[in-house]
């Protein structure tokens, strides 16, 4: 087993304040991207025809794309689906083509272009109905996921550290929608369940720190209480690195050799991973003690003792 040990401890919240400086710009820039660049939503969300066709031999997706722009459909999105024989293709709603017919033209199209056969695998459509209601639901399921992660953690801990979690999970879903924006990458169900993926991960290593944290309070009696955030953001360090590098590791698998279906799903999972890594120690552990976090305030009420006498002495 890999064990990392930091004799010396590590002053975390030295930084404290360029941090969240940092994220407050990084922040208003992603809203103002989305804002003014919007996502690059899939076919999941806006509607639209997804094809896909079998060929004989290796398929060539440049020609592919070609003939389908000049057939009138430049926007297609034209990939491998599984192997290099199997091609999947995406194409957006349209007005002037009955849905109905659509995959018998494009399979006619590609018939023609090729000399081998071009077998039609599958053919399903999206409407924008369907999509609109699976972006309202994919909101309302981040939203939702935010509030009772509020409640738990104010119950569980403190309402200050449940602030601070909550805040730092709202600032990775930010910049990671914020990157998508920026890169214009395409936005499906694969990315939005990245997202609540992301929300997870932040939040577990969040309950981690948080709770090292009271127990650097309950344990060191005379220190301030930057100090104990210090300490205890640095005990954690050995298993926060761990469990990121493995992580990472893997999405970087996915990343590279998973195709280009889950390329999105990779991506916002890999961002995810590093900056919840990142908010688990500036955000919510900041935002704790810009709030007043004190050792009185995590320390367990008294109990008193069955038949115990609690009258004063006269």
């Amino acid at each position: 087993m890999i064990a990392i040990t930091f004799t010396k401890t590590i002053q975390f919240m030295r930084f404290k304040i360029p941090a969240l400086v940092l994220s407050a710009i990084l922040i208003v820039a992603s809203i103002g991207l989305m804002a003014t660049k919007g996502l690059n939503w899939g076919l999941d969300f806006t509607g639209g025809t997804v094809i896909e066709v079998g060929y004989e031999r290796d398929a060539d997706l440049s020609a592919v794309r070609a003939v389908l722009a000049e057939a009138g459909f430049p926007d297609a999105v034209v990939q491998y689906f599984g192997t290099s024989r199997e091609v999947l293709i995406r194409i957006g709603p349209r007005d002037d083509i009955e849905q109905v017919t659509l995959g018998e033209q494009i399979l006619r199209l590609l018939d023609q272009a090729d000399a081998d056969r071009v077998e039609m695998r599958r053919i399903e459509y999206v409407g924008p109905s369907v999509g609109a209601e699976l972006k309202e639901q994919g909101g309302l399921a981040t939203l939702a996921a935010l509030i009772c992660i509020l409640i738990y953690v104010a119950f569980r801990f403190e309402w200050r550290f449940a602030l601070g979690a909550v805040t730092a999970l709202a600032h990775d879903v930010i910049l990671t929608l914020g990157l998508f924006s920026l890169l214009q990458l395409e936005f499906d169900l694969t990315v939005l369940a990245a997202v609540l993926a992301v929300i997870g991960y932040s939040l577990n290593d969040t309950i981690v720190v948080c709770d090292r944290i009271r127990e650097g309070f309950r344990r060191i009696r005379e220190s301030e209480p930057i100090e104990v955030v210090n300490e205890s953001l640095t005990g954690t360090m050995s298993r926060t690195i761990i469990t990121s590098v493995t992580t990472i590791l893997v999405l970087l698998v996915l990343f590279f050799k998973g195709g280009e279906l889950i390329h999105g799903f990779a991506t916002a999972l890999l961002f995810g991973v590093v900056i919840g890594t990142y908010s688990s120690v500036y955000i919510a552990s900041s935002i704790s003690l810009l709030l007043g976090i004190s050792r009185e305030d995590l320390m367990p009420p008294p109990v008193e003792k069955e038949g115990e006498n609690t009258e004063p002495l006269l």
